[in-house]
């Protein structure tokens, strides 16, 4: 598949407000469609991860909110209206209700997505 829409995109994580559709798009990228509500804070489900962070990385655009991500180097804050580039080695913290693009290489976010998974029950 090289294209797919939020609807068509199937649902690999959902609870608490949060919602990943995720979709591979041809090559080794796939394509997810992110909405986190505010307060929502990512970091205690990356535990047990490289430096109990995420590790793939991912390009974007911040469709809607403000988020805080936090890396080993410190914290930066993402607005609606950015692209975005997040290497490996961060944790996302919603400021506000967020909704989010981003493409990412699909073996690294699946292993990422299996671990959210586990430690989200």
């Amino acid at each position: 598949m090289t294209a797919t829409t939020r609807n068509d995109a199937p649902i690999a994580i959902e609870g608490g407000g949060v919602e990943l559709r995720m979709q591979e798009v041809g090559g080794d990228m796939s394509v997810a469609f992110v909405t986190i509500p505010q307060g929502t804070d990512l970091a205690p489900a990356f535990r047990g991860l490289p430096g109990d962070l995420c590790q793939c990385p991912h390009w974007g655009y911040l469709l809607k909110g403000r988020l805080k991500m936090r890396t080993a180097g410190g914290n930066d804050i993402y607005e609606a209206g950015q692209a975005f580039y997040w290497a490996p080695g961060h944790a996302p913290e919603a400021l506000e209700d967020c909704e989010y693009l981003d493409f990412s290489p699909t073996k690294e976010f699946t292993d990422v997505v299996d671990h959210l998974k586990s430690q989200m029950g």
